[in-house]
């Protein structure tokens, strides 16, 4: 079975963060063996026991190889912190997210990029400012990243998708949402020059 679904298993359980990831595959060694492990092992992990319960209780509500199958399905992939293209600014900070679902695709000249975000109620100014900025950036070899909500955000995509360039969209909301519904041209845009990336 593809490892990932063992990452996805985890994902699914409240209580399950970077921090006890860590613990776990320090203790297993890989997340396979830790999700067929026993109650007792688990504990010896350092798992407390209301975690352990919700780690019982999600082996038996869900089927991980299936949920792997519907994220493909999807046009969604998976990456994870252990493999070689997680984002490596990314890795670096604390607490770094295990997982993450990516529609489109991530390079390694993504490790150029800027933040660019800003108010939903945009001025005039604001939005100069934002989209000449983002082609800027982009007509360099930045990708632009921002959370594609409305206003700002929105305008730095844009801005960098003009310039022909590199963006990503780090969102707020599942992969199989698009929010704000406007942007629907805009996420499918950025899917196929750059990616749309969730945690969760």
């Amino acid at each position: 079975m593809d490892e990932h679904c063992y990452w996805i298993g985890f994902d699914r359980v409240r209580g399950i963060g970077s921090v006890r990831t860590n613990q776990l595959l320090e203790y297993f060694g890989d997340l396979t063996a830790a999700w067929h492990a026993e109650p007792d092992q688990l504990k010896q992990a350092g798992i407390p026991v209301k975690v352990i319960q919700e780690i019982i209780k999600i082996r038996n509500e869900i089927d991980i190889q299936q949920e792997l199958i519907t994220i493909k399905k999807l046009g969604i992939s998976i990456i994870t912190i252990k493999d070689t293209d997680y984002p490596q600014l990314l890795r670096s900070v604390p607490n770094a997210p295990p997982v993450l679902y990516v529609k489109g695709n991530v390079r390694e000249e993504d490790q150029f990029s800027i933040a660019v975000v800003g108010t939903r109620k945009k001025t005039s100014y604001g939005k100069q400012v934002a989209a000449e900025l983002a082609r800027f950036l982009a007509e360099n070899g930045i990708t632009v990243v921002s959370g594609m909500a409305r206003g700002i955000d929105s305008i730095a995509h844009r801005g960098a998708l003009d310039a022909g360039g590199r963006t990503i969209a780090v969102l707020g909301c599942g992969l199989d949402i698009t929010y704000p519904p406007e942007n629907h041209q805009l996420s499918e845009e950025i899917t196929r020059h750059g990616a749309l990336i969730r945690e969760f």
